[in-house]
């Protein structure tokens, strides 16, 4: 990643728009198996001796502690973690209970590592606060709450079956409200052979299209917008989650460059490396759009080199449906153009999908309804 906070009108974010939190939360996956380790540690800290006898001495990034406390920092004492409700590559979320309030609990862990020197954790802490600090203020009823933040807690415990496991001191965790609908791609997935119907096409893709467009209000580039980072609440809601890569948008477009996202929703200037803007949202959510309507994956029988190649260097696109109402196909078509600055803005993709009528229906048509179905699809290439 780019160094430097770029010029230009936009003013003075400077080292915010280098925030990354894949980057953060790397050592997570390992964090439950040094836990057993850690508890002894913790036992030696509580009795303020080690094995010999002598008096502990506090770590020297336990030292480096703030003497105050930020407005977006939880009181660990009111935390409760519970059961693991999602792994990935870069993080492990958890249940939880907050001041009597169900949460979902991110938990990364950044320290007891021999590549790291204190140096970067002091660097990777100051920048998951920066990022906290961003994202606590955020206000907006498609965006996921952010309830709160925690870093290096000594006391957080997570309850399982067989009891408490005390965490390493060097834990942190992101807490957000829990939404118990679940991520969207698999409520799409339940539906994919009876589809949606056209008016809640429409209403999921104006949840998504306001949350993003309030984002990029606040300069915030989410860079991996996909059906996977949205959640659902209890009255099928559509909230975005996951803002593990999201930073916020640089003056100078040419500081924000490298391959960040998920594959078959990456825009193409991402792929191919080059100076990307909030843009690079605009196609992600073209793409969602497709998949919304469809109840089905872009690209299903291409590989990653494949579609890596044929989006950049052949303007691929998914497979618009003939049975697609102009409408929809249009915001579709404009969201995912391969050039940039032709892609609308989020705010007037609310307006465009605000403007549709849903009255007659228009929904994509389940299979078993078909007549002359292999005739419904058509391979969308350029503009």
């Amino acid at each position: 990643m780019k160094e430097g906070g770029g010029g230009g009108g936009d003013g003075g974010f400077v080292r915010a728009d280098q925030i990354d939190l894949k980057s953060l939360d790397e050592q997570l996956e390992r964090h439950l198996s040094r836990a057993w380790t850690m508890e002894k540690r913790k036992e030696e800290a509580a009795t303020g001796a080690d094995q010999r006898g002598r008096p502990a001495l506090a770590p020297a990034h336990s030292l480096q502690r703030r003497q105050r406390r930020e407005d977006w920092e939880i009181d660990p004492a009111k935390l409760v973690i519970r059961g693991v409700i999602a792994r990935g590559t870069f993080g492990t979320v958890h249940r939880g209970v907050y001041d009597g309030h169900d949460v979902a609990v991110k938990l990364l862990d950044w320290g007891e590592d021999d590549h790291r020197s204190e140096q970067d954790i002091a660097a990777l802490r100051a920048a998951f606060s920066q990022e906290v600090s961003v994202w606590h203020k955020l206000d907006h009823p498609n965006v996921t709450k952010f309830i709160g933040a925690v870093m290096g807690a000594r006391d957080l415990n997570i309850q399982t079956e067989n009891g408490h496991i005390g965490m390493p001191s060097n834990v942190c965790c992101v807490i957000v409200e829990y939404l118990p609908g679940g991520a969207l791609k698999g409520f799409l997935i339940k539906n994919r052979r009876k589809k949606l119907a056209f008016k809640v096409v429409v209403q999921i893709a104006l949840d998504l299209a306001r949350g993003l467009s309030y984002l990029h209000s606040k300069k915030i580039v989410h860079r991996d917008v996909k059906t996977e980072n949205m959640l659902l609440d209890k009255t099928r809601t559509v909230k975005i989650a996951d803002f593990g890569v999201a930073r916020l948008e640089a003056s100078n477009p040419s500081d924000m460059t490298g391959e960040t996202g998920t594959l078959g929703y990456m825009a193409p200037e991402v792929l191919n490396g080059s100076p990307y803007n909030r843009k690079c949202d605009v196609y992600s959510f073209g793409i969602c759009l497709w998949e919304i309507y469809c109840c089905d994956m872009p690209y299903p029988d291409l590989s990653f080199s494949e579609v890596t190649s044929a989006v950049v260097r052949q303007n691929l696109r998914p497979e618009i449906p003939r049975c697609c109402p102009s409408s929809l196909a249009n915001v579709m078509k404009r969201c995912w153009d391969a050039n940039p600055d032709k892609r609308p803005e989020m705010a007037e993709v609310v307006s465009m999908l605000e403007a549709i009528d849903t009255s007659k229906g228009g929904g994509m048509i389940p299979v078993d309804q078909r007549q002359g179905w292999l005739s419904c699809f058509r391979r969308y290439r350029g503009p």
